[in-house]
């Protein structure tokens, strides 16, 4: 099928499939509003202009098609709340280097992207990376306030792409491999990932008891404290 018939008489229509034709777009289907999954893999689509009214979609396959623009692509799913499960791999757009971080920030309901579940993991990463205010306020709250967390939008953290990772590169067990200009940017990121926790305690060895106290064998020492820090 190069072209599909208008679909908009069939108002009650929940689940559709078109896969491996050979599709450019998506006109005539922008009022089915029931949809809930859509299988449009494996066809010739290069836009998906319209597609934010079918809100109620759960499941969405566009993979091995011809979409470019992420940006666009992302705009048209953000209005769907009950996204959660969407295929995209296999188009142009994926060629971006942060393409499934970069989808996961914009769109934060899908729960299964490419046939992979988005983790925890790829959730605070995509915060760091593009979030950096969000990321400044999280930095300030795990750290007690002692940290500058005042935030200027007109100078964001500033990195370049990394050509070469040496082997034994390694950035805070995260998938990011950035290498930063600024080694702070670099010590903030890695912050995000790790928090230090201190705990103090009296070391009762040195506190003596009340024989020795009597005997004056301990009582001329002061007790000492212990102080334990794990990160």
């Amino acid at each position: 099928l190069t072209d599909v018939i208008d679909l908009s008489r069939f108002k009650k229509l929940k689940y559709l499939w078109l896969h491996h034709n050979k599709l450019h777009g998506i006109a005539f289907l922008t009022r089915n509003y029931c949809l809930t999954e859509l299988y449009l893999n494996n066809n010739a689509i290069f836009e998906i202009a319209g597609l934010h009214n079918l809100r109620s979609l759960h499941i969405l396959k566009l993979h091995h098609n011809e979409l470019t623009n992420i940006d666009a692509t992302v705009k048209e799913l953000k209005g769907m709340l009950n996204l959660k499960i969407l295929s995209l791999y296999q188009n142009p757009l994926c060629q971006y280097n942060l393409y499934r971080l970069y989808t996961i920030y914009q769109l934060p309901g899908v729960e299964l992207l490419d046939r992979n579940e988005v983790t925890e993991k790829e959730r605070r990463s995509m915060i760091t990376i593009f979030n950096h205010e969000k990321a400044h306020i999280l930095q300030s709250i795990a750290f007690g306030g002692k940290v500058d967390a005042s935030w200027n939008p007109t100078s964001p953290f500033k990195h370049k792409q990394a050509h070469r990772v040496p082997s034994d590169f390694a950035f805070a067990n995260n998938v990011d491999k950035t290498v930063f200009d600024d080694p702070e940017d670099a010590v903030f990121v890695r912050s995000m990932k790790r928090s230090v926790m201190t705990i103090t305690s009296m070391n009762w060895d040195t506190v003596p008891t009340r024989d020795e106290k009597y005997l004056e064998e301990k009582g001329t020492e002061p007790a000492q404290m212990l102080t334990i820090t794990l990160r």
